[in-house]
C-alpha cells in the first residue's frame, strides 16, 4: 500500500495517534506506581488521563480496523454463499445495512452523551466530560461513512478472515 494514498495516510496517522496514547498512558501509570510505592503519594491526574487516553485509543483502533478488514467476522456463515452470487450480493447488502444501522444507533447514543457532557467537567483534570463519548461518535460516523461508500460502490465482502482460524 502506497503511503501517499488516503488509506495509507489514515493508517499512518491512526497508528501514530494510538502509539502516542499508549506511550503517554504507560509513562503516566509507571510514574504513578513509582510515586505511590516509593514515596507514598501519587499523581491524581494519572488515572483520569489514562482512562481518557484508553477510550480514545480503543475507538481510534476500531476505526482503523474497519478498512483493513480486521474486525471480527463470521465468514463461515456467508462463506457458504460464495457459489451463489445473487444470494451473496443480497447478504452483502444486508450486512452493510446492519453495519449502518449499528453505526447510526451508536452515533446517536454517543452524541446524546456528548451533549450531556458539555456541561460537566472531570474531577481532577477539569476537561469537559464530553471528551469521553466523543470518540465513540467519531468512530461510528467514520465506520458508517466507510460502510456507506462500500454499499454505494458495491464492494464485495472480504472473506479472507477464514485464513486465520485459531
Amino acid at each position: 500500500m502506497n503511503p501517499e494514498e488516503p488509506s495509507g495516510i489514515f493508517r499512518h496517522l491512526s497508528n501514530t495517534a494510538m502509539a502516542i496514547c499508549l506511550g503517554v498512558m504507560a509513562v503516566a501509570v509507571f510514574v504513578n506506581v513509582v510515586l505511590r510505592y516509593g514515596f507514598g503519594s501519587g499523581v491524581a491526574a494519572s488515572e483520569e488521563l489514562s482512562r481518557l487516553l484508553f477510550v480514545w485509543m480503543v475507538f481510534i483502533g476500531a476505526t482503523a480496523a474497519y478498512p483493513a478488514g480486521e474486525h471480527m467476522a463470521f465468514t463461515s456463515l456467508v462463506g457458504a454463499l460464495r457459489n451463489r452470487p445473487r444470494l451473496m450480493t443480497a447478504m452483502t447488502l444486508l450486512i452493510r445495512l446492519l453495519v449502518l444501522l449499528g453505526c447510526a444507533l451508536l452515533a446517536w447514543g454517543a452524541w446524546q452523551q456528548v451533549v450531556v457532557g458539555m456541561d460537566s467537567r472531570s474531577v481532577v483534570l477539569g476537561y469537559p466530560t464530553a471528551l469521553l463519548p466523543l470518540p465513540a461518535f467519531l468512530c461510528a460516523a467514520a465506520i458508517g461513512l466507510m460502510a456507506l461508500v462500500e454499499l454505494i460502490k458495491r464492494t464485495p465482502l472480504d472473506l479472507g478472515h477464514g485464513v486465520e482460524v485459531e
